[in-house]
């Protein structure tokens, strides 16, 4: 009964273990690093299927969208700091979209922790986020890239020999939003 016990005790172990070994990584992706694999789940709305490059319904990883350099924003709609932010971002988002040679070369998406798709929506209309927001309702994303507080900037180039690179991450907002956008040019290598 002992050995029965103990042999159950052992695989029960080695399960736990091999679930710990393929589990997210336990901090954030660093510069230089790949972007971990990840699935989103698509945007309903039209326009933001086309902006991001992509059609029908279902899930997509970064790696899809239509774009030389993603930047994603890890927020929350529940976070001060990202709803003080929400209008850099915003004016962010337009200097991109209103720089003909930037336009279609740099895209944003945000994914909310922790939020539902009613809360994402909700963020989105108050403060009048013009790129795709994400719900990440149960974490999923937010595990797999450290559980990063919020607001959250990685960049990730999706062109080049190093495809899926992270050029950039760091918490916080950006009040210099010019500044930030010069090093996003510059890291991702946009022409």
């Amino acid at each position: 009964m002992k050995m029965r016990f103990a042999s159950i005790l052992l695989i029960i172990m080695l399960i736990l273990a091999s679930t710990i070994a393929m589990a997210a990584p336990t901090q954030a992706p660093q510069v230089g690093s790949s972007l971990p694999e990840m699935k989103l789940l698509k945007p309903v709305d039209a326009s933001e299927l086309q902006y991001l490059g992509l059609s029908g319904a279902g899930l997509f990883s970064p790696d899809q969208v239509k774009t030389q350099a993603l930047i994603i924003q890890i927020f929350s709609m529940y976070c001060p700091y990202c709803q003080k932010d929400a209008p850099n971002v915003n004016r962010f988002f337009d200097l991109i979209e209103h720089n003909p040679s930037l336009r279609g070369k740099i895209k944003i998406l945000g994914i909310g922790v922790g939020n539902s798709p009613f809360e994402v929506n909700t963020f989105k209309k108050k403060y009048k986020i013009g790129f795709p927001l994400i719900p990440d309702a149960d974490f999923k994303v937010h595990k797999i890239v450290g559980e990063v507080r919020t607001p959250y900037f990685m960049v990730v180039k999706l062109n080049g020999p190093k495809k899926l690179e992270v050029v950039y991450s760091r918490l916080g907002a950006h009040e210099n939003i010019e500044a930030f956008l010069a090093e996003v040019v510059k890291l991702a290598d946009i022409k």
